[in-house]
């Protein structure tokens, strides 16, 4: 990370901290064998520091020869070295490993140390993209226990919101504790496929079991006790993947060869239901979201989609998304698209343009044609007919995977939301957003809807999808 200068503090100080005259304080830190002695001016730790100055006054210190003795085991050497200089210079030198940035942020949050705190929350900030896949699971354990790690908190509780894969697939993975990793399984909106669950699941419990790790998951070696011990870790956690949504070849090849781990009745009905086709009564049903099947965005687009469907609720609702029309299979067209795309009912329209990564959308929330509303029936000049909405909005994505760079446009004109055109399959607010046969156009020259996305290209579709929205 970059260096970092308090200008509060004096540039008189440096040469007195490499000074061994006068010091009246030696502060030990570390345990076991990585321990060191510091000596210092309590004068100084007192003036910068609000925790020395409750922590070496007259009534909390203690002294041997009029020294101040002062331990703490908690803060390694290399870490209070760099906090020391801090405090007698302003200055922070570079530190690479994240590690040591977050225990040099968990020891100035406790040495009251502000302005370091603001420097380091901020740098974490700004490099997020990179740390979140360097060691996500350490970064948040970390910050997860200091007050003043808000936005990190929530970026990180976020990131398992919208990307789960992220943090099961890494390789800081296997150092969740149980209730965090309890806690990812249980949703019901948890963006991951069902046998991938299962999968990083036993990886997972194999790690927490006394003498499996050891064995390498090699099935091969292991004997009863094993699977009996195995069995134990997980025994909470089997019962929150969805089998039911594991295709049958996959249960065979990867679920049925820890049939011993799995509670008896938990895998009777699993068998019934490839079978039989029982409706099991015990096992969960598939997760809320997981049967997103789009050809045009990746799942984990969806959840910024609903987010802002329903911003109050978007913690607690969750969302069926039913595939009513796919122009690669019924026609990419006007007549196509209204056939299938019409009634009053919440809607999502996706489109892919050709030669080029770019993707843009539309919610609406009264559908597009066939709306046969009065009371949201708006006529104006020219027998112009437009529907009212005031929760519908268009955007557009640079790839099918960018969750960063989303644009999204409100409508603003509510009466405006849907214009009623005979010659487009859809049409958002006067041509803010509209489809005229297999071509897609974005301009909002009526400003019907925040002029966030505006372009003056006519885009051949590539592929177009529109999805009926349930609760």
């Amino acid at each position: 990370m970059t260096s970092f200068f308090n200008p509060k503090f004096s540039k008189d100080f440096p040469p007195i901290l490499n000074n061994d005259d006068n010091y009246d304080t030696i502060i030990q830190v570390g345990e076991n064998e990585d321990i060191k002695e510091f000596r210092a001016h309590s004068v100084i730790l007192r003036s910068r520091s609000p925790y020395f100055e409750g922590a070496l006054s007259s009534s909390w210190a203690k002294k041997e020869n009029n020294m101040i003795i002062f331990n703490k085991p908690n803060i390694a050497p290399n870490i209070f070295d760099i906090i020391l200089r801090y405090i007698y210079t302003g200055k922070m030198d570079l530190i690479e490993q994240l590690s040591d940035i977050l225990k040099l942020l968990v020891a100035s949050d406790e040495l009251l140390l502000e302005e370091l705190c603001d420097c380091l929350r901020e740098y974490l900030n700004e490099e997020r993209y990179n740390w979140i896949h360097k060691d996500f699971v350490l970064v948040f354990y970390t910050v997860r226990k200091l007050a003043n790690c808000e936005f990190l908190q929530n970026y990180c509780f976020e990131t398992i919101y919208f990307d789960p894969e992220l943090i099961i697939t890494s390789f800081s993975f296997l150092s969740l504790d149980r209730d965090m990793y309890y806690d990812l399984l249980e949703r019901e909106d948890l963006l991951i496929k069902e046998i991938a669950a299962w999968d990083y699941l036993i990886i997972w419990g194999v790690e927490q079991t006394s003498g499996l790790r050891s064995l390498n998951c090699d099935r091969n070696k292991w004997n009863n006790e094993d699977y009996e011990a195995l069995k134990e870790t997980l025994n909470e956690f089997i019962p929150l993947i969805r089998f039911t949504n594991i295709t049958f070849d996959d249960f065979n090849d990867k679920v049925r060869p820890y049939k011993n781990i799995i509670p008896n009745q938990i895998y009777k009905e699993i068998e019934e239901f490839y079978n039989k086709g029982t409706t099991p009564k015990i096992i969960l049903p598939p997760r809320k979201i997981e049967n997103f099947n789009s050809k045009i965005i990746k799942s984990r687009l969806i959840r910024r989609i609903i987010e802002w469907i329903n911003i109050e609720d978007f913690w607690i609702s969750s969302y069926n998304l039913n595939l009513v029309y796919r122009g690669s299979i019924d026609d990419i067209s006007n007549k196509s698209f209204k056939n299938k795309c019409k009634g009053q009912v919440k809607s999502l329209v996706l489109i892919k343009v050709n030669y080029s990564n770019k993707i843009f959308g539309g919610y609406s929330s009264i559908g597009f044609n066939s709306i046969e509303d009065d009371s949201l029936l708006r006529i104006y000049n020219d027998n112009h007919r437009f529907y009212r909405s005031s929760n519908n909005f268009i955007f557009s994505l640079e790839n099918d995977e960018d969750t960063q760079n989303m644009k999204i446009s409100p409508v603003i004109n509510y009466d405006k939301a849907i214009y009623d055109q005979p010659h487009n399959g859809f049409n958002f607010g006067y041509n803010a957003f509209f489809m005229t046969e297999n071509h897609c156009i974005i301009n909002n020259y009526s400003y019907n809807y925040e002029n966030n996305i505006k372009t003056d290209t006519i885009y051949s579709i590539e592929e177009i999808e529109t999805f009926i929205i349930t609760e």
